[in-house]
């Protein structure tokens, strides 16, 4: 970290006035703190990594107070990190002289999905792991725990056999005209010529099981008669709210508008939680000829690709087999959300680039069944359908035990905003620019992957956009590296332009308020002779915006009739 980054970083302390979600802050005046493993626990097992600041004291208001012994706490901090920590960490050590103050910068990197969770040796995994939430350090959950070293290998849990169920729950016909489909599109594939048990026991829809052929879960999801029999919670919910919180309340006191609940087997789940919520959203018209296009407030597409790909990826262990997926529709954005974080490879930064498939064997029978057309495009799907419907991508947020998709509904580009924009129509702006401006307009702030994924474009060209941004006195950046955001530095309504009142409106204006004016008055008012302020007022009652009430010395003149 260069000298120039440590200030913004420890200003950036000092404006929030806290320590930050990749910043913790440490006196050390008396020498290394304790219980630092959990903090390089919690950074190590963070998206990003994170930053220790020792020699800030955030009792004095997060002002440089200096560390006691810099080559001891850095000879301890190594140590612990390298012998204590497994797997073990290497983190960088950056020390300053700051106004005669000595200040240590620990950083310290994300490792690699495979190697998560980092945990403190001496307490174990189950007590030694620790997760970021917020600016606080968090012991890790069992779930938390089990959903990072379970990504170390393929689950299985899709190909768990329902106990309860036999052949009998499956649909028959499903099952043979899926099998027909199967035999016309891969007509080189000899085991579909097998007989129809054995073939479902090769696809895994179903498996032996002392003798007995018992479905699959993903068997049953994908073709049960009711799979809900056997597995209760493995359904959709939808809840619209009245606001845009949980708690606001219609003028009749309640907190739902509407609360549904989809079954049935996957497809059917899909097709009636999508259709509801497209009859539920609200829609706009267009006239196109003799004809009527109604226009729905969230792209029917996107919809359907976060309903899909919630049910396709979420985790069906045992550790949240009993939970369900939620939709939830709030006044300004809808909301997905399924059990279970990001699998395998992917994080939040590269969902558009990178695939893993959690459940193999589901994903491949909604391939079979074009439930899911391309394996790794929903993303992509989903971010060009809300692009073309001029709406800011959908926000994408991996809670470790829940993955959430959230659409907000206020269109970016509309006539309102080109009035704004057309404040800067003297700028040399492109469309990139215009839209992360439109971006900054509803959000505090945008990062470098916000502009990537507002706009698609690669983390250089966004850089090299938003810096360009910031030469023009747009946006203001705050911080830099990995730790930097812009801010809008323009106001966000329209700037409306007052041009200077003519002597003439300032005479209407004041008769408007007052009822009437004298000639004293407009001497008074606009600074002229006695000759100039009649001259004007006989000038306006001859264009009939005045007329006269009485003559002599009680003359006035009041608005006409």
């Amino acid at each position: 970290m260069t000298r120039e980054e440590l200030f913004e970083l420890i200003a950036e302390v000092q404006r929030h006035q806290s320590e930050l979600d990749d910043v913790e802050v440490k006196s050390a005046r008396g020498g290394t703190p304790k219980r630092l493993f959990a903090s390089l626990s919690a950074f190590a097992n963070r998206s990003g990594g994170g930053v220790m600041l020792f020699g800030v004291d955030e009792k004095q208001g997060f002002n440089v107070v200096g560390v006691g012994n810099a080559d001891q706490l850095q000879r301890e901090m190594s140590d612990l990190a390298s012998s204590e920590m497994e797997p073990p960490l290497r983190p960088e050590f950056t020390v300053e002289d700051i106004n005669n103050k000595t200040v240590v910068v620990v950083e310290v990197s994300e490792l690699p999905t495979d190697q998560k969770p980092c945990f403190y040796k001496p307490a174990g995994l189950k007590n030694g792991a620790y997760i970021r939430l917020g600016n606080t350090n968090r012991k890790m959950t069992d779930y938390e725990i089990f959903g990072y070293t379970s990504g170390r290998t393929q689950p299985t849990y899709d190909e768990d056999i329902v106990r309860d169920a036999t052949l009998e729950n499956l649909n028959r016909a499903k099952l043979e005209s899926f099998l027909t489909t199967l035999r016309n599109t891969r007509p080189g594939a000899n085991y579909l010529s097998h007989p129809f048990e054995e073939v479902l026991k090769q696809i895994r829809i179903i498996r032996e099981v002392d003798g007995i052929l018992r479905p699959t879960l993903a068997g049953l999801l994908m073709f049960g008669k009711y799979p809900q029999e056997f597995e209760q919670q493995l359904v959709m919910t939808f809840l619209q709210y009245y606001g845009t919180t949980e708690t606001e309340k219609t003028p009749r006191g309640e907190r739902f508008l509407d609360n549904r609940k989809f079954e049935g087997t996957i497809p059917e789940m899909v097709e009636g939680a999508v259709n509801h919520v497209l009859a539920t959203i609200r829609k706009s018209s267009l006239i196109e000829g003799l004809y009527r296009r109604d226009i729905p407030e969230y792209p029917e597409e996107a919809i359907r690709e976060a309903v899909v790909n919630a049910v396709a990826h979420r985790d069906y262990s045992d550790f949240v087999r009993g939970s369900y997926i939620q939709i939830r529709l709030f006044a300004d954005r809808l909301e997905v959300q399924n059990p279970g974080g990001l699998y395998g490879n992917v994080s939040i930064e590269t969902l558009e680039e990178e695939q893993s498939t959690r459940n193999r064997v589901l994903m491949r029978l909604m391939e079979d069944l074009h439930l899911v057309e391309n394996r790794g495009s929903g993303i992509r799907t989903m971010l060009s359908a809300m692009r073309n419907a001029n709406l800011e991508p959908p926000k994408f947020q991996d809670k470790r035990s829940s993955f959430w998709v959230t659409f907000h509904s206020h269109t970016l580009m509309n006539p309102k905003a080109v009035e704004w924009l057309n404040q800067f129509a003297d700028r040399p702006l492109n469309d990139h620019q215009r839209l992360s401006l439109l971006f900054l307009r509803h959000h505090e702030q945008m990062t470098n992957s916000d502009y990537q994924r507002l706009n698609h474009v690669d983390s250089v060209i966004a850089n090299r956009e938003l810096h360009n941004l910031v030469q023009l006195d747009l946006i203001q950046q705050h911080s830099t590296r990995r730790w930097a955001y812009y801010t809008l530095n323009v106001p966000a309504e329209v700037k409306i332009i007052k041009l200077p009142q003519t002597d003439e409106e300032k005479i209407l204006a004041y008769v408007w308020e007052h009822r009437f004016i004298k000639r004293s008055d407009c001497q008074q008012l606009l600074g002229v002779s006695g000759i100039q302020a009649r001259y004007l007022l006989q000038k306006l009652r001859k264009r009939g915006l005045l007329r006269l009430e009485k003559r002599g010395r009680g003359a006035r003149y009041i608005p006409p009739k």
